[in-house]
Formats: C-alpha cells, sequence, structure tokens
C-alpha cells in the first residue's frame, strides 16, 4: 500500500512566472522543468523528494504549514542565505517556545516559517 511509496508535497500559486522566481532563485531549489506548460505546472527537487506547483485561484488560502523541510546541523545558515536573498521570517508566540532572533527554539529544536508570495507556509525545523 502507501506506506512503501515515494510522496511529493504540493502547492497552489496564484502566478506560476513569479512561483519559479521564488522557488528557483529565491529559495534554490533545483527545477525539473522550467516551462509550466498548458497545465501550469512546476516541479522542484528537493532532497530525494519533489515539490510540485501549479496555479490555481485557492492559492495561498492554507493557514497551515504547505511544505516542511528538516535539516541537520544547518538550520542558522540557512536562515541567514534565505535572509540574504529577501526571504522575511515569520515569528510566532508558542507555549514553551522561545524566541531567539528568527528561530524559534524548543528545547533541541529549532524552528523557523516564512511564507511564498501567495502565502503559502513554509516551515524548517532542526533536532525535531
Amino acid at each position: 500500500m502507501l506506506k512503501d511509496r515515494n510522496s511529493s508535497a504540493i502547492v497552489a500559486v496564484k502566478d506560476i512566472g513569479r512561483a519559479l522566481a521564488f522557488y528557483r532563485d529565491i529559495i534554490g531549489l533545483q527545477v525539473l522543468n522550467d516551462d509550466p506548460g498548458e497545465n501550469g505546472v512546476l516541479t522542484f527537487q528537493t532532497g530525494a523528494t519533489r515539490l510540485v506547483v501549479y496555479e490555481s485561484e485557492s492559492a495561498g488560502t492554507n493557514q497551515a504549514n504547505a511544505v516542511v523541510w528538516g535539516m541537520e546541523g544547518d538550520l542558522v545558515d540557512t536562515v541567514e542565505a534565505l535572509k540574504a536573498r529577501g526571504v522575511v521570517f515569520e515569528h510566532y508566540d508558542l507555549p514553551g517556545v522561545t524566541l531567539n532572533g528568527d528561530i524559534h527554539e524548543a528545547g533541541q529544536g529549532k524552528l523557523v516559517w516564512f511564507k511564498d508570495p501567495d502565502g503559502n507556509i513554509l516551515h524548517i525545523n532542526e533536532g525535531i
């Protein structure tokens, strides 16, 4: 059944060209097809998985995490690199969590959130 199958994340956007620039140029994902074609779909490689981005009028309406990446010892460097490219991080008031700059800390866990141009919430964590 599904436990033996690969999965991927899928994110809705309103402007596929703007999404291409953000996901490829700002956050540095490898684009597998830089021409969305008639169906308005882009596919990015992200580690061993893929992120599919497609055009939809419902883009940005999800108020929960759309995509999450797990880091191993390089979250701080990644945050700094993304900030240098113009990414603005979200800050949340969460019980038992301390905000240290842009990084939320909960015990050994470090977490950050940011949004794509359509408001989709993207999440990176380490030590969780």
